[in-house]
């Protein structure tokens, strides 16, 4: 299983990304798929998940700012960001657990400027 994260760069407070993280593997789309960010100087730290089932959940400080989805036919997960504030600056990995296994993406850099 291999993830791989894009979709980030520089963008100015207030504005919006969506990150995507294509996952291979011909059963995408019986797991789930979570999102973390890991800031200069702090520990990695969960930002909102999705179940297979299709079930979100946010960490409260993006909640009604971001948006967690998939494209099972595309075997992607979508992270939409709106409303970007400098704190959300931080490198974003996507992250599927399958079973006992957990399989990260490589990260992709989020920069807000102010």
């Amino acid at each position: 299983v291999q993830l791989q994260a894009s979709g980030g760069g520089l963008v100015q407070a207030g504005g919006s990304l969506k990150l995507s993280c294509v996952i291979s593997g011909s059963t995408f789309s019986r797991y789930g798929a979570t999102w973390y960010r890991q800031a200069p100087g702090s520990q990695r730290e969960w930002v909102a998940g999705l179940a297979a089932g299709g079930a979100t959940n946010y960490v409260d400080f993006v909640k009604g700012r971001f948006t967690i989805s998939r494209d099972n036919a595309k075997n992607t997960v979508y992270l939409q960001m709106n409303s970007l504030k400098p704190e959300d600056t931080a490198v974003y990995y996507c992250k599927q657990e399958r079973g006992a296994h957990a399989y990260w993406g490589q990260g992709t850099l989020v920069t807000v400027s102010s």
